[in-house]
């Protein structure tokens, strides 16, 4: 079961931080104010997607490494918690903190520094 778990999670994973980012991009680069406002306020909506996703990765991908150490798999095991503080720590607050100056408007220097 983790076998297809784990590719059909990452890939949801993936998919919605690519809709995330494109989007962010595109009402960035084209958009008008209130574009820009939509897509900042809704991509904390869709952290009710990703996180899911992520954590079913996550929980499927260590059974499915069987306690291997080496090569990639190792690699892979050594960076994620570093993968995880980051999203946590960093970038999901980012995102909330970007909803709520785009809630009120506040396109400031607060909101292009973040």
């Amino acid at each position: 079961m983790s076998k297809r778990i784990h590719p059909i999670a990452g890939a949801v994973a993936f998919f919605t931080i690519a809709v995330f980012w494109t989007s962010t991009a595109f009402s960035e680069l084209f958009g008008s104010k209130e574009m820009i406002a939509a897509v900042k306020s809704a991509i904390p909506w869709g952290f009710l997607v990703l996180i899911p996703a992520i954590a079913a990765a996550g929980g499927t991908g260590f059974p499915l490494a069987k306690g291997g150490r080496a090569g990639l798999v190792g690699t892979k095991m050594k960076r994620m918690p570093f993968i995880a503080a980051n999203g946590l720590l960093v970038l999901i607050p980012c995102a909330f903190y970007l909803a709520s100056k785009a809630s009120s408007g506040a396109f400031d220097a607060g909101v292009y520094v973040v």
